[in-house]
This record gives C-alpha cells, sequence and structure tokens, in this order.
C-alpha cells in the first residue's frame, strides 16, 4: 500500500473505526481526528504515515468498517 491516499471526506469515518480498533487515544487515531478537523496537508500527511505504521490487519480492519 505505499502509494494509498487518504481522502479528506473519508477521514472522520476512518478516525472512528481506529477509535474502535485501537482506542481513542492512540497516536494514529488522534493523527487522523487532527487531519480531519483541520484538514490542512501537513495534518493529513502526518495521519496516512501514522496510519502506514499500523499493523495490515489493523489497516485492513479498518478499512472494512468503512464498506
Amino acid at each position: 500500500m505505499p502509494d494509498m491516499t487518504l481522502d479528506p471526506a473519508m477521514l472522520p469515518k476512518l478516525a472512528s473505526a481506529l477509535s474502535f480498533i485501537c482506542g481513542a487515544e492512540h497516536e494514529c487515531t488522534l493523527a487522523l481526528k487532527a487531519a480531519a478537523a483541520s484538514g490542512k496537508a501537513g495534518d493529513v500527511k502526518k495521519a496516512r504515515a501514522a496510519f502506514m505504521k499500523l499493523k495490515p490487519a489493523e489497516r485492513n480492519a479498518a478499512l472494512a468498517m468503512l464498506r
């Protein structure tokens, strides 16, 4: 998944899914919430980096919850 992009409209839903999977205080959940709130390119980049650091099972579970 090296070229995956995060859709800004998807960020709040993805943050909610990760909150359920990893916890509300997890680094990635907080980064996604901050990116969803600000919409700044730098915050989205940080959120994507944090998302890519997750275990593949956690990423897949979060993406599956969006379907």
